[in-house]
């Protein structure tokens, strides 16, 4: 098992070994990856670099896992062993249009969502440009929206773009580039645990985490798991 993580390597297998981890520390003892990050790796005060920062873009392309949004409205991720109950929970037997036309989700999210899905994927900036996001004048409420259509597993972090030097380095903070989980990892894939109830998937999970993590309490993990 993966004690500390010291590598994107480390950060994608404790991924892969819990099923669920929040990115940064909460109310449930030892679960995130901030907590078995090496206080040097999380944040290097000579260099400035934030080694987690770095890793968790190239562990979110590989596929074996969802990278967003999606604990707490903050960052974490989900192995795609326990994505399609995790997305048949959250959706609530809905794919996206279906939840907009029986009036549960708002033209704002959906125009944002048809976006994203009509390109592939959008860069933060690109995607609040084609919305109407920004300016003087711009849309408000990105940030509610797009973190929304994340809780409800609808969009994910696909992946972070950087700016480059002449030298070709990139530098700076990521920008986060969107796309639909089907996008990336395929509609069947995704949708694998659409069989079940959502309340049977809320069980499944529930009853892994509980073993996984005995420190936790039931009201904890339905807060985790919950929108």
């Amino acid at each position: 098992m993966i004690e500390e993580i010291r590598s994107a390597r480390d950060m994608e297998q404790l991924v892969l070994e819990w099923g669920f981890l929040p990115f940064f520390k909460n109310d449930i003892p030892g679960f995130s990856i901030e907590e078995h990050t090496p206080p040097e790796l999380w944040y290097d005060s000579e260099s400035g670099d934030w080694a987690p920062w770095d890793w968790k873009g190239p562990v979110a392309r590989t596929g074996t896992n969802i990278y967003g949004k999606i604990f707490w409205k903050k960052a974490g991720f989900v192995s795609m062993e326990w994505f399609p109950d995790f997305a048949n929970y959250r959706r609530d037997g809905y794919d996206f249009d279906a939840r907009f036309d029986d009036g549960l989700a708002s033209y704002k999210d959906k125009e944002l969502f048809d976006a994203i899905e009509r390109h592939g994927s959008l860069q933060t900036g690109q995607l609040k440009k084609l919305c109407g996001y920004g300016g003087k004048d711009g849309k408000k409420g990105y940030e509610t929206a797009i973190t929304r259509l994340q809780m409800q597993t609808y969009i994910s972090v696909a992946d972070f773009d950087y700016a480059t030097d002449r030298h070709g380095n990139a530098y700076g903070w990521g920008i986060a580039r969107y796309a639909t989980p089907e996008s990336r990892l395929g509609y069947e894939a995704v949708t694998a645990a659409y069989s079940r109830t959502p309340e049977q998937s809320l069980g499944r999970m529930l009853a892994y985490l509980q073993k996984r993590l005995p420190q936790a309490t039931e009201k904890q993990l339905l807060k985790l798991l919950r929108m």
